[in-house]
């Protein structure tokens, strides 16, 4: 570490999704603070989102243990280290207990709803000035990604998974939506169809092969990491995807972000950005959780959200942003 850097210890998301919805914390305190170096805590499969952080000096995977050793386990680590600011996203009692300047704390809401890149700001007591989300990337990744997306078209992201069945939009839906606006008369003719996920999606994306033909598919749930993913979902035109971390990536990426939402609140989870937009059926959120009121039901709660309520609102969305991006390469081969 140079000499008179300031360590942060950044304590985050076990969850993709939460961690993307604070990372932009990071972003603001390297902004504002020159010589800030972070060690970032999270869990395995969020852990990987801040691999390229460029001012990083360590991540820390922190899993779960039960009988609560695991936070023993991170105190062992961090505790001979005197840190400048010390972020706890987690409200963990482990904050109160390392030698640092400063704390930044989360507590639960007590007041009305808000959306969690809204609490996040909260702990730096920015939340007139929210940090959106915001991943690093290096160049050699996003180089990985031009190839991956290399080809003709605007690109229609879909992330047809969720982790748990009950916000799980059903399959033959999305085919139905993507066939609809890869149309030869759809809004994204002449397009392409990417496909994200992680390997245990692959047998969703096998199931959309057919929508468009070889050459014109992206399968992005094989051997490709997080922060690829994300880099190649900067170069989509735009993303339909359920309440998920994917959903998540891709608005902090700047496109047009589609969130498919039953199950779930949007006060809390909708996608955070401009160009985002959320679609559900005709039931609320407090509607749905009067019917299954812990969500364990082994239901989907999803069957209410029409094929044309989607369609809709993505074209809508099309149109909204219709030459607000500039495509990352030209949409048909040079004559």
């Amino acid at each position: 570490m140079s000499r008179g850097a300031f360590p942060i210890l950044f304590i985050t998301s076990n969850r993709i999704g939460d961690a993307v919805l604070s990372s932009g914390l990071i972003k603001r305190l390297s902004d504002e603070i020159p010589n800030a170096r972070f060690t970032v805590v999270a869990g395995p499969v969020a852990a990987p989102l801040f691999e390229e952080v460029p001012t990083l000096d360590r991540i820390i995977e922190f899993a779960k243990a039960k009988g609560g050793g695991h936070w023993f386990d991170l105190w062992t680590q961090v505790r001979n280290k005197r840190w400048g600011l010390v972020v706890d996203l987690r409200g963990s009692g482990l904050s109160r207990f390392v030698s640092t300047r400063r704390r930044a704390i989360w507590r639960k809401n007590t007041g009305p709803p808000v959306h969690k890149v809204i609490e996040a700001a909260r702990i730096l007591k920015i939340e007139d000035d929210p940090a959106p989300p915001y991943i690093f990337t290096s160049e050699e990744t996003e180089a990985r990604a031009e190839e991956l997306t290399a080809g003709f078209g605007p690109i229609l992201a879909l992330a047809p998974a969720a982790n748990w069945l009950g916000k799980t939009w059903p399959l033959e839906r999305f085919s139905r939506v993507a066939m609809r606006l890869l149309d030869p008369e759809g809004p994204m003719k002449g397009g392409r169809l990417m496909v994200l996920g992680g390997p245990e999606d692959a047998k969703l994306a096998k199931g959309l092969r057919d929508v468009v033909m070889r050459n014109q598919f992206i399968n992005l749930t094989e051997d490709v990491d997080l922060l690829t993913a994300y880099a190649c979902l900067k170069r989509a035109r735009l993303f339909i995807g359920n309440d998920s971390g994917t959903m998540h990536l891709a608005a902090a990426a700047g496109i047009p972000t589609l969130g498919l939402f039953g199950p779930s609140d949007e006060q809390h989870y909708g996608p955070w950005g401009e160009q985002t937009r959320v679609a559900r059926g005709p039931r609320t959120y407090e509607q749905i959780r009067a019917v299954d009121p812990s969500f364990g039901q082994a239901l989907c709660h999803m069957m209410d959200l029409s094929v044309e309520t989607v369609g809709e609102a993505a074209e809508e969305l099309l149109a909204a942003t219709d030459g607000g991006r500039k495509p990352s390469m030209p949409e048909t081969p040079d004559a």
